[in-house]
C-alpha cells in the first residue's frame, strides 16, 4: 500500500502493508492502481494554486501542503475567511479526488484519472500539528478552526495515533495505559523524557500544545527536464539505463545547471495503458557527475523496474547546491558556461586572487605582431580584467 484514504486509515490500513494484509484489516477496501506521475503533476499544481494565496508553502510528503498564513489577516480577514480562500483557489486546481489536510491547508489525494469527485479537508490553527490534527477530522468541502489558546483543549481528547509515533514507541505508550494525548499529559514531562529520552520531549510538547512549529516556506527551483519517447515502447532494462544516460547527459549540458551541482534527481516514465512509474533520490553529496546521479536510478531500475513498457522518459533535477568556482571556471561545456554566466564567476575569482595575494596574479595574452621576426614582439602578457 503506498497512499491510504482517511476511511481505510481508520480501518487500520497503513502504508506500507501488503494488498493482504490490507484486505484482512479492510474487507471493503477499493484498490486503485498507483500513477505516481499523474499524483506529482496535479500536487504541482495544487502547490502552484496555494501560492496565490501566501508565499509560504511547505510540503513534507505529496498529498500534504502546510500553508503559513501570518500577516493574511489584512488581506483576507479572519481565519474564516482565509480558509474560505485556500479552498476557492484549490478547486481552481481542478484537481481529481484531492481531500486536503491543512496547517492552515494540507493536500492529500487518492484517485485514479478517471476519477473527478473532488474534496478538500482543511484545518486552520496554530502551529503545523495543531492544523494537520484538525484537518483530519474535517469533513469534505468544510474546515475545522482551532482558536488561538484552544490548542491544548482541543488536543487533549485526541488518540495517540495522531503523533509522529514508530509502532515500538506506539506499543510502550498502550502498555501504560496511554490513550489519549490528555493522559500523556497527564504525566509529568520528565517522565516520559525517562521513557523515551529526548523523542519523548518532543511528543509530550506536541501533544500539550506547548511545540508550535511554523511553517517553513523553501523557495522552488525550475527543474532542468530532459525527455525522450521512444517509438515503440522499451522493456529491455539496458536500454533503459542506456536512455537515462543520455538524458542525465542532456539536462548535465543544460545552461541553468552550470556552477550548481546536482542535490536532487527523478525519473519519471509514461507506461503503456495510461499506468506511469517514477523514482525520486536525494544525492548523498551534490555533484555534476553523470555516473554518480545515475547510480541510485539504476539501482531502482534493477530493483524495481516498470511493471509495463516505458512510452516515453523523463529525466529531472529537482534541486541543487551551489558549485565550486573550480566546477564554474571548468564546465565541459564553454559554450553553456559563458551563457550561464562564464564571466560573473571568472570576476569572483580573479577578485579572490588578488585579496589573498594583494596584487593581480591573473594574465593573459594577446596578439601583437605574430609575423614578426623578433619573437618578443608577437605576443604580450597583460593583467586579466574579466
Amino acid at each position: 500500500m503506498w497512499q491510504v484514504s482517511p476511511q481505510a486509515r481508520r480501518a487500520g490500513v497503513k502504508a506500507g502493508l501488503t494488498v493482504s494484509q490490507a484486505i484482512g484489516l479492510c474487507p471493503t477496501l477499493r484498490l486503485c492502481e498507483a500513477d505516481p506521475v499523474h499524483y506529482d503533476d496535479q500536487f504541482t499544481r495544487l502547490l502552484a494554486a496555494l501560492r496565490d494565496v501566501s508565499p509560504v508553502i511547505e510540503a513534507p510528503e505529496l498529498g500534504r501542503a502546510f500553508v503559513g498564513t501570518d500577516g493574511l489577516e489584512r488581506l483576507y480577514g479572519e481565519p474564516g475567511k482565509i480558509v474560505e480562500k485556500i479552498e476557492c483557489v484549490v478547486r481552481s486546481a481542478w484537481l481529481p479526488t484531492v481531500p486536503t489536510e491543512d496547517s492552515a491547508s494540507t493536500v492529500e489525494y487518492h484517485a485514479p484519472r478517471t476519477t473527478h469527485l473532488f474534496s478538500v479537508l482543511l484545518g486552520f490553527g496554530t502551529g503545523k500539528f495543531v492544523s494537520w490534527v484538525a484537518a483530519t477530522h474535517a469533513k469534505p468541502g468544510s474546515a475545522v478552526i482551532v482558536p488561538v489558546g484552544e490548542e491544548a483543549r482541543f488536543l487533549a481528547a485526541q488518540p495517540l495515533g495522531v503523533l509522529p509515533l514508530d509502532s515500538d514507541t506506539h506499543r510502550r505508550l498502550r502498555q501504560l495505559g496511554l490513550c489519549t494525548l490528555g493522559a500523556l499529559v497527564a504525566i509529568p514531562e520528565q517522565a516520559i523524557v525517562s521513557q523515551l529520552g529526548g523523542a519523548g520531549a518532543r511528543l509530550w510538547r506536541l501533544a500539550a500544545g506547548k511545540l508550535l512549529e511554523p511553517v517553513v516556506g523553501r523557495e522552488a527551483p525550475e527543474p532542468i527536464v530532459a525527455s525522450m519517447t521512444f517509438f515503440s515502447p522499451v522493456t529491455d532494462r539496458e536500454m533503459l539505463r542506456q536512455a537515462v544516460a543520455q538524458l542525465l547527459d542532456r539536462a548535465l549540458k543544460h545552461p541553468r545547471r552550470t556552477g550548481w551541482r546536482v542535490q536532487e534527481v527523478r525519473v519519471r516514465a509514461e507506461l503503456e495503458y495510461s499506468a506511469s512509474w517514477m523514482h525520486a533520490a536525494v544525492l548523498k553529496e551534490p555533484t555534476a557527475d553523470r555516473d554518480r546521479v545515475a547510480a541510485p536510478l539504476n539501482t531502482r531500475l534493477e530493483q524495481s523496474p516498470p511493471v509495463k513498457a516505458v512510452e516515453r522518459l523523463t529525466v529531472e533535477f529537482t534541486a541543487f547546491a551551489p558549485g565550486t568556482i573550480e566546477q564554474q571556471l571548468f564546465a565541459r561545456d564553454a559554450n553553456a558556461a559563458a551563457r550561464a554566466g562564464r564571466r560573473r564567476a571568472l570576476r569572483a575569482a580573479a577578485q579572490e586572487i588578488a585579496l589573498r595575494l594583494e596584487r593581480p596574479m591573473l594574465q593573459h595574452v594577446i596578439e601583437l605582431q605574430p609575423s614578426s621576426r623578433i619573437p618578443e614582439r608577437r605576443y604580450a602578457l597583460i593583467d586579466y580584467e574579466p
